[in-house]
């Protein structure tokens, strides 16, 4: 019976060693089998796995790039912006600059023209002066002149003649004198205009005192320019004894006829007549 054991384990064990190479063949071959299904599973997930980040930085870059390439265009239109900004201001300020100057020379022209027309005066002013001066030369020069020419007068020929004057002396002004509206207009001798704007008029003022002098039908007369002029009027009351001696008197042809007036008393006029 051991034999038969012995035997049955003999027999069990080389099955069993039999058995067990087989199926470690088929295991291997199983798993051989299996493992490039594995690979082929594996390999196939991994494109997919790779694939898909390739993908989704695709489509995030694509997402992006717009965006990326629309910064640019925005940071140009900003800096055109601020460009077109600053040559606009640069423009007004330019403007605003012209404009300055303009007005500065529109000022400076017309200080200029101002102190143009202020010379022009002071020049035309200097020139008036110079003319009554050399005016005033001559009429003293031809004062001078007649003095010298005609002879001293006597003692006898003064008393005459300051007693003329002072009988000539209206006692009421406003009732004594009459201009020549009154008197029918004047109908005497009138001075050529050449010989009137040269020794006719205010500016051309002389003294009585040393001319020639007479007594006319009681009226005093003196000569002046080669003319001899008769007081017709009374001379006023309130004017110096000696006016006609000190005073500048001159004549002129006013409302229709001429008359004398003294510088020291203005806007009295008495009338006189002339003859050659």
């Amino acid at each position: 019976m051991n034999a038969k054991v012995f035997v049955t384990s003999a027999v069990l064990t080389l099955a069993l060693g039999i058995a067990t190479p087989a199926f470690a063949q088929d295991e291997k071959q199983s798993d051989k089998h299996g493992q490039p299904a594995q690979q082929q599973q594996h390999t196939q997930q991994q494109p997919a796995q790779q694939q898909r980040p390739a993908q989704q930085q695709q489509q995030q870059h694509t997402q992006q790039q717009p965006a990326q390439q629309q910064r640019p265009a925005q940071q140009q239109q900003q800096q055109q912006q601020r460009a077109q900004q600053q040559q606009n201001q640069n423009t007004q300020k330019q403007q605003q600059q012209q404009q300055h100057t303009q007005q500065q020379q529109n000022q400076n022209a017309q200080k200029q023209a101002q102190q143009q027309q202020q010379q022009n005066q002071n020049t035309q002013k200097q020139a008036q002066q110079q003319q009554h001066a050399q005016q005033q030369q001559n009429q003293n020069r031809q004062q001078q002149a007649q003095q010298q020419q005609q002879p001293q007068r006597t003692q006898q020929q003064q008393r005459v003649e300051q007693t003329t004057w002072q009988n000539h002396r209206a006692g009421n002004w406003q009732s004594d004198h009459r201009n020549w509206q009154q008197r029918g207009g004047y109908n005497g001798y009138r001075v050529p205009n050449d010989r009137y704007s040269g020794y006719f008029g205010q500016q051309h003022a002389f003294r009585i005192y040393g001319l020639p002098f007479m007594v006319f039908d009681g009226y005093p007369r003196f000569q002046y320019d080669g003319y001899w002029i008769t007081l017709l009027d009374p001379w006023p009351g309130n004017w110096s004894n000696d006016w006609y001696d000190t005073d500048d008197v001159y004549i002129a042809y006013e409302n229709d006829g001429y008359y004398m007036f003294d510088n020291r008393y203005p806007g009295i006029g008495i009338a006189i007549s002339i003859s050659m």
